[in-house]
């Protein structure tokens, strides 16, 4: 066999990204070394993998769509060797394929899995960034062993470990009338322009509140990026709700937002770990839920204001 692990690593990342480009920052090596380790296999197999587009990345050829789901089996077969390892010598080891709902990602997976791998030097945490149903069915397809995420819509074959709840609230730029207020009600905020955060689920989990109500919303515009709804809420034009309590009340453009309690109880989003409910936890696996139930709680989640913090500035 004159192939190694570490070029099938390479063409896996170039087959799922599509690009060499992407697939170099994706897994932190040179384009150079993936462009000769995809050449190399080729030589080697004797097929052609990819259709190269000029400036339009890469596609996969049949064969190369094959081969990318028997290199994918064939790597978690390796990386199963520092399973079986750890759990004949109680190390933990080994490289986890962690999801995390993308509008928690950008607070909570940094802090977690470098908390994670400073513990346990022989790990490493591939992240995957996703909406609701996108993590659902990468667990379902194995392609991610474990999701941080929201307890929607969880279906049968997936088990849920909650760890900390989100009640919604109301956020508005610091010009808005409401910035003011101790507190905003769904029926004062129907008739205001609502940016809607645009994400299968959870959109539904939004709306879904005003419809509890016996209330009709005002969708003025939609958007599926957490940063880009934040920042139209700052530039004035309307309110949005949200769960996620960002340390930083600046949008990206600068402007500030400010958050305000929504009247009434409701629903709670919860934060927690969902894993495929039939498949034997690895030593790694454990571990890592073990590490997010120390790092995650309603006291304290990562890159987030906490709720005390939150009551009192809404007082003051």
């Amino acid at each position: 066999m004159r192939y190694t692990l570490r070029q099938l690593e390479y063409f896996i990342a170039a087959g799922e990204t599509g690009s060499i480009t992407l697939a170099s920052e994706r897994i932190s090596i040179s384009q150079p070394s993936i462009s000769t380790a995809i050449s190399h296999l080729e030589q080697e197999l004797g097929v052609q993998l990819f259709v190269r587009h000029h400036a339009q990345g890469l596609s996969l050829t049949p064969v190369g769509r094959k081969l990318l789901a028997e290199a994918k089996h064939l790597i978690e077969q390796a990386e199963g060797l520092y399973a079986v390892a750890s759990e004949a010598t109680d190390q933990v080891r080994g490289q986890l394929s962690v999801g995390c709902m993308i509008t928690l990602a950008p607070m909570i997976i940094p802090e977690l899995s470098h908390g994670f791998t400073s513990a346990f030097p022989g790990t490493q945490i591939r992240h995957v960034e996703a909406n609701q149903e996108l993590l659902l069915e990468g667990l379902r397809r194995a392609e991610i062993d474990i999701a941080v995420t929201y307890d929607l819509k969880i279906p049968d074959g997936i088990s849920f470990t909650p760890l900390a709840s989100l009640p919604p609230h109301v956020v508005v730029s610091e010009a808005h009338p409401f910035a003011q207020a101790s507190a905003v009600s769904l029926q004062e905020l129907a008739e205001e322009p609502l940016i809607l955060l645009d994400l299968p689920i959870s959109a539904e989990y939004f709306l879904a509140l005003f419809l509890k109500e016996g209330l009709q919303p005002r969708v003025h515009s939609r958007s599926a990026h957490q940063e880009v709804v934040r920042t139209m809420v700052a530039n004035g034009y309307g309110y949005t709700l949200a769960n996620v309590r960002p340390r930083s009340d600046l949008a990206l453009d600068g402007r500030r937002v400010v958050r305000v309690r929504l009247a009434g109880e409701h629903r709670p989003m919860v934060v927690g770990l969902a894993t495929v409910t039939h498949f034997k936890k690895s030593r790694l696996l454990q571990a890592f839920q073990t590490h997010c139930r120390s790092f995650i709680s309603d006291a304290y989640i990562p890159g987030m204001v906490a709720p005390a913090i939150d009551r009192r500035q809404r007082k003051g």
